[in-house]
């Protein structure tokens, strides 16, 4: 390119850059229309100037132009950094599989920007933006920040934002980035924390982000001011600090808003503080190294699961959510730490199979907590019915303990054949299951205090009166209360007409109190 071609703001500019003054051709009141043509920028950056003199450091810092063409720096290297401040460009920039610098674009229109594959040793910033088109930086190494802040970028009708498989080096800032169209990054590594503070994603019906499988050094945060129309996807990301969600709203009404499955988060993975979700969460599979809160969050997904939690891991577990969830809670194999609830915001429909939990932070009455497992659709399990009673033992609670495993014995039976079901009310009217052994003896003791009455009162006929022993109502009563010890009476004595109906209904009571005193120490000794 020869020097007598260029304008006279591409000849300014070419005097500017190889000391790196910053050119300003919007302040030309001659040129309304400032145009710079993306081959002069191109041939600069790639070393049509003559060589600089020592001390001069080249660098294109150009404010106000309008760049016209395609700027087709593909697979070149680019020694000068690039600073374009309130530049306008007719088509998308391209550097696919480029080395530069550093790249710094402020206060830019431009129809996309395609960087995918390329090597930018400093940041790459494009602040306060507006892109019409994609920005692609699948594959790029990013040594320094990823800077999006502020930045508009509208591609609806596929993805707005591609960086799978890029790599930063340090941030990737995103506060308040609106995107509309889906925000990839499946399988991207961020080395510092990675900032969606005040982002809106918009993608309704799609994939608002995928951060599948992406790792983040440090905090992952989406909170206050973050939102989203369409699905958030986390799964198999790897977080080194914690992931918040504070303040944020999430809307995929009918699907899916958050999956978070098979994710490791170090610390905390913060779902509440004001979080409001129009459509599912899915969280199977994580792993919380410290706490998973929900506290004062709103759930809905009313047609069916609106919070999965099904194996999770966390050391503490804050389902404090501001109302009720709307739609099921399914915590089935978690193993939820500490667990931190609130009866008048349980759910309608809770589902606990095998999950477990070191001990309730609000223990509450056995009655209670009964009611609390009962809030299930499914059928009869005894698991939880079992956590719940080790819970209140490690508590030292054994008659809270008891009560929770007599509830148990009581939804078994419901489930039982008629027939079945008579000897379980037999069985829990006498002994409560062997989990209210005075039970008992109350009737025993009944039993005894009425049938010596009524024999004193009424004695009956010695079979044999030469042979026949004193008679003694009380002893008579036990011999045939008692089915196995023998006081001599019962043998010696025959009563007729009511005291003969009378001694075989204490005789059956005997024998129904012997089998269900049985089972119930059988219970209590093996502790079911």
């Amino acid at each position: 390119m020869r020097i007598d071609e260029l304008n006279a703001h591409e000849r300014r500019l070419w005097d500017a850059f190889s000391q790196g003054r910053r050119l300003d051709v919007s302040d030309d009141p001659a040129a309304p229309d400032p145009v710079i043509r993306s081959d002069v920028v191109a041939a600069l950056l790639l070393g049509a100037h003559a060589e600089p003199a020592p001390g001069d450091r080249p660098a294109l810092r150009l404010t106000g132009a309008h760049i016209t063409g395609r700027l087709d720096l593909g697979f070149t290297d680019v020694a000068a950094p690039i600073h374009l401040t309130d530049c306008r460009f007719d088509e998308a920039p391209l550097l696919q599989g480029a080395r530069t610098r550093q790249l710094v674009l402020t206060d830019c229109t431009l129809p996309g920007l395609v960087a995918d594959t390329a090597q930018i040793d400093g940041r790459l910033v494009v602040t306060h933006c507006r892109l019409t088109g994609p920005l692609v930086l699948n594959r790029a190494q990013i040594n320094g920040d990823l800077d999006l802040r502020e930045t508009a970028i509208g591609f609806p009708a596929g993805e707005a934002v591609s960086a799978n498989h890029a790599h930063v080096g340090g941030d990737a800032l995103c506060a308040n980035l609106a995107v509309e169209g889906t925000f990839r990054l499946s399988g991207a590594s961020i080395d510092g924390e990675f900032d969606l503070e005040g982002a809106s994603l918009r993608a309704p019906g799609r994939h608002a982000l995928d951060a599948y499988h992406v790792r983040v050094a440090e905090d992952f945060t989406f909170h206050p001011g973050f939102s989203a129309e369409g699905r958030i996807i986390l799964s198999g990301a790897t977080v080194a600090a914690a992931i918040g969600f504070c303040g944020a709203r999430l809307s995929n009404p009918g699907d899916t808003a958050l999956e978070a499955v098979d994710v490791t988060v170090d610390r905390n993975f913060d779902l509440g503080l004001g979080l409001t979700v129009d459509g599912a969460v899915k969280l199977d599979g994580t792993r919380v190294g410290t706490e998973l809160s929900f506290r004062d969050a709103e759930l809905t997904h009313g047609d069916g699961t609106a919070l999965s939690l099904r194996a999770v891991q966390a050391r503490e577990t804050d389902l404090r959510t501001r109302r009720p969830v709307d739609g099921a809670v399914d915590a089935r194999n978690a193993r939820l730490g500490t667990l931190y609830d609130d009866r008048d915001t349980w759910p309608t429909d809770l589902r606990l199979a095998d999950a477990t939990y070191e001990t309730l932070a609000f223990p509450l009455p056995a009655a209670e907590r009964v009611r609390w497992i009962r809030r299930t659709t499914g059928d009869y399990l005894p698991q939880p019915y079992e956590q719940l009673a080790a819970t209140y033992r490690r508590l030292g609670h054994e008659d809270e303990a008891r009560t929770v495993l007599l509830a148990k014995q009581r939804h078994r039976r419901a489930t039982l054949p008629a027939h079945t079901r008579l000897w379980g009310h037999a069985q829990d009217l006498s002994v409560g299951y062997g989990y209210r052994p005075l039970r008992a003896g109350l009737w025993l003791l009944a039993l005894l205090a009425c049938g010596s009455l009524y024999f004193a009162l009424h004695t009956p006929a010695p079979l044999d009166p030469g042979k026949a022993p004193p008679f003694n109502a009380v002893f008579y009563t036990l011999d045939l209360l008692v089915p196995i010890i023998t006081f001599g009476q019962e043998p010696a004595f025959a009563p007729h007409g009511p005291g003969q109906w009378l001694s075989y209904t204490l005789i059956a009571a005997g024998w129904i109190l012997a089998t269900t005193v049985t089972a119930g120490i059988s219970r209590a000794v093996t502790r079911q």
